[in-house]
């Protein structure tokens, strides 16, 4: 491990100097030497905090959850959150979860995962959709609420359960169906019968994998950024590896300690860690074929992140309730903002664009952040943000400042792995970033963490975390 570690970092160095970014340092852990900065707390303004935040170990779809349902997943990361922090059930003002691809049976996922992990029916619970940052928009909810006064303690959450998607009959087919139920004769219910035989009605309509305003995929789009923003193969396959071995680095040394045990039903072995990480070598890597535009796009199976089953929740309070029950926060939720673009031609630069809008709004400049948790949707997305953000044409042309902002460095971002490693349950990602985030302050003891995400349709999300004191 240590030789491939070497040999990684003397790779990243050319890379990633070829666009003014710091190597990728995969054992150097930045610390805040030079004393902790001002903090972001404000007069008059509530202050609202990270509990705690867990998960479910995040699995490749098809393995050990195959069989499950996604409120299962849910249900179990609740359990796990409310057993670690021991809130009794009835002082939970507030139930909000993410998730994209909803199983029909269970639209309002947060109401039914509530009840069945044993909440209160008087607890009120909705569910939200922002694609990859659905998770990230409970939460900004749920801080919304308890900012406004509605509430002073709310758990937020996401889940994704890519193993069973809805799969809906065609159009044709839903009509013939649905007005089979409104036939009141022999003879009306015989013609609509007949016309089930034509094969084009029987073929099935599958979940959207393309944008549907530009009919493209996000992997697509990928490889269109990385060609405009110069983002080689190379590049990728080693912010990919990155992404493998610090994952690896973390399980091994118990850093990832919002993972849950889950004892999965009808599997005889409790799941106690993310399958989806396995460090490999550039040699292996190079050797993949382009996934979305052949022969010649560069994201591949091996840079890009994969579908996974996974689900997350948090605790967050005003912190006088939680000072006031006993608890411990990690984390200020200080800030948050959403940005959106154009979906076509910068889809996934929600980062590049909300980095600079939220330090700005906080007054911090980048060397001020401590810690950055940026969710990996590709590595290719990722080392075009770094791009974006290092260019000067970029930040004059696209966001009307005088000059380039400036990229996060790579020894302060990722670094017990991301998206592409742990695995990304698109509606269970943000919960993970903000967690990580925290956890990361103390272990690092750094002050300031940023988090930032790209999603579908061309939206991008930033928060600002700052570590609780004694924390």
């Amino acid at each position: 491990m240590a030789s491939m570690v070497h040999r990684i970092s003397q790779l990243s160095k050319t890379s990633a100097a070829s666009f003014g970014v710091r190597s990728l340092s995969l054992s150097s852990v930045p610390h805040a030497a030079e004393g902790k900065k001002k903090s972001l707390g404000k007069s008059g303004v509530r202050n609202i905090v990270l509990v705690e935040g867990v998960r479910t170990p995040f699995l490749m779809s098809g393995t050990s959850y195959k069989n499950l349902m996604p409120h299962d997943l849910a249900r179990t990361a609740l359990i796990g959150l409310q057993r670690r922090t021991g809130i009794p059930k009835e002082s939970v003002d507030y139930i909000i979860y993410g998730t994209v691809i909803q199983e029909v049976k269970t639209s309002n996922i947060a109401r039914e995962a509530a009840l069945g992990a044993g909440f209160s029916d008087k607890i009120p619970a909705h569910t939200v959709t922002q694609a990859c940052i659905s998770s990230n928009q409970a939460i900004t909810t749920g801080v919304g609420m308890i900012a406004a006064g509605q509430c002073d303690t709310v758990i937020a959450g996401g889940v994704e359960f890519m193993s069973d998607v809805p799969i809906r009959h065609s159009r044709k087919m839903r009509s013939i169906m649905l007005s089979l139920n409104k036939a009141k004769t022999p003879a009306q219910k015989l013609g609509l019968a007949s016309k089930m035989f034509s094969p084009k009605v029987w073929s099935p309509e599958l979940p959207a994998v393309a944008e549907f305003s530009t009919g493209e995929t996000m992997g697509h789009s990928a490889d269109r950024l990385c060609t405009a923003f110069g983002v080689t193969r190379q590049e990728q396959d080693e912010f990919a590896l990155r992404s493998h071995t610090l994952a690896a680095e973390a399980t091994k040394k118990g850093l990832l300690t919002d993972r849950l045990d889950y004892k999965v039903p009808g599997v005889n072995d409790t799941v106690t860690a993310d399958n989806g990480i396995r460090p490999s070598s550039m040699e292996k890597m190079s050797s993949l074929k382009a996934a979305f535009i052949k022969p010649y796009g560069t994201i591949t199976a091996a840079n890009a992140s994969f579908l996974t089953d996974g689900a997350s929740a948090c605790l967050i309070m005003s912190e006088e309730k939680a000072l006031a029950m006993g608890y411990k926060p990690k984390a200020y939720l200080r800030d948050f903002l959403y940005v959106s673009q154009d979906p076509k031609d910068q889809l996934l630069l929600g980062p590049a664009y909300a980095t600079p809008k939220i330090l700005d709004r906080a007054g911090l400049k980048l060397s001020d952040v401590d810690v950055f948790e940026y969710h990996e949707a590709f590595a290719g997305q990722i080392l075009a943000n770094m791009k974006a953000l290092d260019s000067d044409s970029f930040s004059t042309k696209q966001m009307g400042r005088s000059a380039k902002f400036g990229a996060p460095p790579m020894n302060k971002l990722n670094l017990w792995g991301g998206s592409l490693s742990l695995g990304h349950p698109f509606g269970a990602t943000g919960v993970r970033l903000v967690t990580t985030a925290a956890n990361r302050l103390k272990e690092e003891d750094g002050q300031f963490g940023l988090v930032a995400a790209c999603a579908a349709g061309g939206i991008g999300h930033a928060m600002l975390v700052e570590r609780y004191p004694g924390y």
